[in-house]
């Protein structure tokens, strides 16, 4: 049994060897290259946590709530249609799929606008990226805005949170979006206003987490339009 232990010895040998040699080349591409070898390893750790959820993790608890309490509205909306879906389509009849349409492309511009802003800011375009906000912010009041005449105009046809049921629904769910639209709203604002030193330095994590905030909302109308504005 001496010949497996000379063999384990000689490879023993030979990966010392050259551990001993690549560590004497290292250090002296080290030395030769002086910080820029230090800033190698500083560009590869920071690809690395390139990987990392964008925004800050505690927003995405929120978002999730969210999305979950919408879930089950949205799911005992259709459960409820699907009992009583002529009382559900005569009370979409004063609903304006146009002006729907309407909000539904202001929203969409508006979350482009705010992509926009977060690759400003990604690349130290400060300037640039505030007026993508304050153009997402404005787009933001527009839609709630608009929202408010859509109201204002299904009330005055008789159309009221106590009508029907599907009214009921509809106020609802489109009531608690609009609340979250003009949250939306003034946190772009702010970081439209306030976010230039905090951007300058490089801190996008808070508008990385109030862009997904603000997709969040988008896709929340993408399935409130269709549902309550075109399904039959």
């Amino acid at each position: 049994m001496a010949w497996p232990d000379q063999l384990l010895g000689r490879v023993r040998h030979v990966l010392h060897h050259d551990l001993r040699r690549e560590s004497v080349r290292v250090q002296s591409i080290a030395r030769s290259a002086g910080g820029r070898f230090t800033s190698v390893i500083d560009v590869g750790h920071a690809r690395a946590k390139s990987g990392r959820l964008p925004g800050i993790e505690g927003v995405w608890v929120l978002i999730c709530g969210d999305l979950a309490i919408f879930t089950l509205l949205f799911g005992s909306f259709v459960h409820a249609r699907s009992t009583a879906v002529p009382e559900f389509e005569s009370g979409r009849q004063f609903l304006s799929p146009d002006w729907g349409g309407l909000n539904t492309l202001v929203l969409l511009t508006s979350s482009w606008f705010v992509v926009q802003a977060l690759r400003a800011l990604r690349a130290g375009r400060v300037g640039q990226g505030r007026r993508w906000i304050g153009a997402g912010a404005a787009l933001g009041a527009v839609f709630a805005v608009s929202k408010a005449f859509e109201y204002a105009r299904e009330i005055r046809h008789g159309f009221t949170p106590a009508s029907s049921e599907f009214s009921m629904y509809y106020y609802s769910l489109t009531g608690i979006h609009l609340v979250h639209v003009l949250c939306g709203t003034v946190g772009l604002t702010v970081f439209a206003l306030v976010h230039t030193r905090a951007a300058r330095a490089g801190a996008s994590a808070g508008f990385e987490s109030m862009a997904i905030y603000w997709h969040m909302v988008d896709l929340l109308w993408i399935f409130l339009f269709p549902t309550l504005y075109l399904l039959k």
